[in-house]
């Protein structure tokens, strides 16, 4: 089975991130969710990403590489929205990566060096009509990792929600998050 390191989206480590930790775990998988806002959670995104803020996305990112160095190579990055940063960084930086599945985010390969790694799959998962996602260029950066990788798949699903797999948040859209979550595991069946 494979071995998951997942990072939270911009409102912290809510119990629908650990609950999607849980379900890979209960799928024979090994999941690590590290809280990258040192224990706050907060309700609006808002507030949220103004933490990561005036922390700095840096020092987010160092946190979730440092998450990173305590585990083994051989991992697969999951990272939803905020959280995809330090997944995709460690993806293309970190030898050894099994794979990256970056959820309602995706920022220009060239961010993290010139090329996708060879040899490690990635999936990419966000709504057509998320103002994030859609709106911000995050699925122009998708399509481009797609045309450039040899393993890369995009997932559009029909919407605008963003962070529509965290059923613990009003953007909950269960029957994408399904279809999300059905990708995932099919992605970890093979790549473990």
């Amino acid at each position: 089975m494979a071995e998951v390191l997942v990072f939270h989206h911009g409102h912290g480590l809510t119990a629908g991130v650990r609950e999607f930790a849980d379900r890979l775990r209960r799928a024979g998988h090994t999941a690590h969710a590290p809280d990258l806002y040192e224990g706050k959670v907060f309700d609006t995104l808002d507030e949220g990403i103004g933490y990561a803020g005036s922390a700095g996305f840096d020092t987010i990112t160092a946190r979730g590489v440092a998450a990173a160095e305590e585990l083994p190579a051989g991992l697969v990055y999951l990272g939803f929205s905020l959280g995809v940063m330090p997944a995709q960084m460690l993806a293309q930086t970190r030898p050894g990566a099994k794979g990256a599945l970056l959820i309602e985010a995706c920022v220009p390969v060239s961010e993290f060096g010139g090329a996708w790694p060879e040899g490690v799959p990635v999936q990419v998962h966000g709504m057509d009509a998320d103002p994030f996602f859609a709106g911000e260029g995050d699925v122009d950066a998708a399509r481009a990792l797609v045309e450039a990788s040899g393993d890369a798949e995009l997932f559009l699903y029909p919407g605008d929600r963003h962070l529509f797999n965290d059923s613990t948040l009003p953007s909950w859209d269960r029957r994408a998050a399904e279809q999300v979550y059905a990708r995932v595991l099919g992605f970890l069946d093979r790549v473990a």
